[in-house]
C-alpha cells in the first residue's frame, strides 16, 4: 500500500474508481411513503435508505418521481471494490483531497464499496483531484 498524506491525516491507501454514466437525482420524500415502481425495478445504480424522518432516494434523474422534493445533476464515482469492513481510511483517502479542494459531496456505502456523488459540474475537477491524490481511474461501465 502506498502512504498519503493530506492535510495532516496519513491514508494508507489508494484505489482505483470509475465514473458511472448518466447523471443522478437525490430524492426526498416522507418516512411513510411507498418506493416508486419505476424505481424497484430500475437497473444500474440505485439507493434506496428509509429512517424515521425520510425515505431518501438516489437514482437516474430520469426516475425521480415528479412532485418531491429533487436534487439533480450529480454524477456518480464508483470506488473498484470490494472492501472488507475491516479496512480503515478508504473512503477519507477521497473525501479529504475532494474537501481540500471544495468539491462537496454526497456519498452511499453498500457492503461491497462506496460511491461519492458529485455535481456535474465539480466532476471533471473531482477525478483530476483524486487522480493527483493517487487514485486510479478505470475506463469501464460499471453501476
Amino acid at each position: 500500500m502506498t502512504d498519503r498524506i493530506f492535510a495532516g491525516s496519513v491514508h494508507p491507501r489508494t484505489c482505483s474508481f470509475s465514473r458511472l454514466p448518466g447523471r443522478y437525482a437525490v430524492v426526498r420524500l416522507s418516512s411513510d411513503a411507498t418506493v416508486p415502481a419505476s424505481v424497484l425495478g430500475a437497473t444500474g445504480f440505485v439507493s434506496v435508505t428509509r429512517t424515521s424522518d425520510e425515505l431518501s432516494i438516489v437514482c437516474d434523474e430520469n426516475l425521480a418521481p415528479p412532485n418531491a422534493r429533487t436534487e439533480r445533476g450529480w454524477v456518480a464515482i464508483q470506488l473498484q471494490g470490494p472492501f472488507a469492513f475491516d479496512e480503515v481510511g478508504i473512503l477519507a483517502s477521497c473525501l479529504t483531497p475532494l474537501s481540500a479542494h471544495g468539491v462537496s459531496v454526497f456519498t452511499i456505502s453498500t457492503f461491497d464499496t462506496d460511491y461519492i456523488l458529485v455535481k456535474a459540474d465539480q466532476a471533471d475537477a473531482a477525478v483530476a483531484v483524486l487522480q493527483r491524490a493517487g487514485h486510479r481511474l478505470e475506463n469501464r461501465s460499471a453501476g
